[in-house]
């Protein structure tokens, strides 16, 4: 590495049974940077290597300009608490002996701050993330999402450098979860963070970027949602709720087999230009209308594979992309049965494919 970073940077190499994880991470000063994955791709792994707790095969971690860990000469290995790193995950760890006021004040206190000072910065920090006048209260009497206000606030009162979430809502109701969301986005505002989800809402709404890990290795980063409308991958496209489909380029749009499909955006035109390139078709099943007739460019027909109930009716899955409809539309469907599908060029987008 080279330049000392205001924020995080790292390349972390941990070999695991069947694969090893190998991820270059740079995350700027007050960046929040998500991380996504199926699971078992390694995402745990890396933040407990960067939290300290997991030692690195190769590479580096560097926290404000300052490395914390090296696996070469000259080697580095900061233990876990001197990193300026912490690490949250689903349960809150809290100290059960301790109030609520104490296990915020337990990080200063080791530091060296007064415990009169300790204290009365921990109720500001209970102030602001949601429960003033709560300091006095023992652990075993907080709920859930409590419990979770309290992590978050011991966890920044010991002024970190960097703060790693490790899915810390997916314990809780939705309601609960939503209401935690919006307190970690305004309280992690200025702080750079790397939260390890599950939920593209989670990652819309507290992210600046979005990196996703598949196997160990990073198969796509850039900005949430063009991350998301663009899926690399079919686990990209499976979180973001689109369709991916693969085939070629041909004429100017894709194709795959006899369904010719064209795009509305000169992005996805350009792609289109090089005949039998690789490319993949995104569209919303949302988009999907089924249609009368034989097909044409941008109808096809498809097999029924699946239909899954939703909220608002049915996920109708075929062979070649799925349909969202209505319980009325849907009507009688069954696995097996033959559809027209079709998607205006205006909802498609062309990715490249590998």
């Amino acid at each position: 590495m080279s330049a000392p970073h205001a924020g995080l940077r790292a390349r972390v190499v941990v070999p695991r049974e069947h694969f090893v994880v190998d991820v270059a991470l740079q995350v700027g000063a007050g960046e929040t940077v998500a991380i996504m994955g199926p699971s078992g791709a390694g995402k745990s792994t890396l933040l407990q290597a960067l939290a300290g707790f997991v030692p690195l095969g190769d590479g580096e971690i560097e926290v404000g300009g300052r490395v914390v860990d090296r696996a070469t000469r000259p080697r580095v290995r900061t233990e876990p608490m001197r990193r300026g790193i912490v690490l949250l995950g689903q349960n809150p760890r809290l100290f059960p002996h301790l109030s609520a006021r104490e296990n915020v004040a337990f990080g200063p206190r080791a530091a060296g701050i007064s415990a009169a000072e300790a204290r009365r910065d921990a109720d500001d920090w209970l102030a602001r993330v949601g429960l003033p006048g709560a300091g006095d209260r023992r652990t075993q009497e907080l709920s859930g999402g409590e419990a979770q206000r309290v992590a978050v606030a011991r966890a920044l009162a010991a002024a970190p450098r960097v703060v790693l979430l490790d899915e810390p809502l997916v314990a809780l109701d939705p309601d609960t979860a939503g209401d935690i969301r919006r307190m970690l986005r305004e309280q992690l505002a200025d702080t750079t963070t790397v939260a390890v989800t599950h939920d593209a809402s989670d990652a819309v709404a507290l992210a600046d970027r979005l990196v996703v890990i598949e196997a160990g290795r990073m198969t796509q980063q850039g900005e949430v949602r063009e991350v998301l409308a663009a899926p690399a991958s079919a686990f990209v496209a499976s979180i973001a709720g689109a369709n991916r489909i693969e085939g070629v380029a041909r004429g100017g749009g894709w194709s795959r087999a006899d369904v010719r499909l064209v795009a509305g955006d000169a992005a996805s035109q350009a792609l289109a230009t090089v005949d039998g390139a690789a490319l993949a078709a995104v569209f919303r099943p949302g988009d999907v209308h089924v249609v009368t007739g034989a097909g044409g460019v941008n109808s096809w027909r498809a097999v029924v594979t699946r239909i899954e109930p939703t909220l608002a009716g049915v996920r109708v899955l075929t062979d070649l992309g799925a349909v969202d409809l209505s319980l009325q539309d849907a009507g009688a469907l069954r696995s097996g049965d033959a559809l027209t599908l079709h998607v205006t060029p205006e909802h498609v987008r062309f990715v490249a494919a590998s």
